[in-house]
């Protein structure tokens, strides 16, 4: 069974680089929200594994999306990808729940790379924060 994954980026461009990315790697995309709305109604209408979730939404913080996901889904895996590499955006994202933290430009190995991590380790986040660094 393939791995389910949703994109929530308000950028258009982003969400399609990803898509195309995860399905040319075999992953299957279940949905691509362009907001913190939609990323929460999508999660629980798809339940995917795996979401990856930008910090910068038009109507709210991808922090707060991540932690309404985590509250209905705490089995599901989030990797935080954004433009935003601050430390203290990084710690608060990983604490919350996020299991890596992609900073943008990133690299298509990159993304694989963890995304597949991700996958493999479930919701363990200490062995992704070291993805952090190397990304940044």
């Amino acid at each position: 069974m393939k791995n389910r994954i949703l994109i929530v980026d308000d950028s258009f461009y982003m969400r399609t680089m990803l898509k195309n990315m995860l399905t040319d790697a075999g992953y299957e995309v279940v949905g691509e929200a362009a907001n913190g709305q939609q990323a929460l109604e999508m999660a629980t209408a798809t339940r995917p594994d795996l979401i990856t979730l930008d910090v910068i939404l038009p109507d709210n913080t991808g922090l707060d999306v991540l932690k309404g996901i985590r509250q209905e889904q705490p089995e599901v895996r989030i990797v935080m990808c954004s433009a935003v590499g601050q430390e203290v955006i990084v710690n608060e994202a990983l604490e919350s729940g996020a299991v890596a933290y992609i900073v943008k430009p990133f690299s298509e190995e990159k993304v694989l790379e963890i995304v597949s991590t991700a996958l493999q380790q479930g919701s363990s986040s200490a062995d992704a924060a070291s993805d952090t660094d190397e990304a940044q």
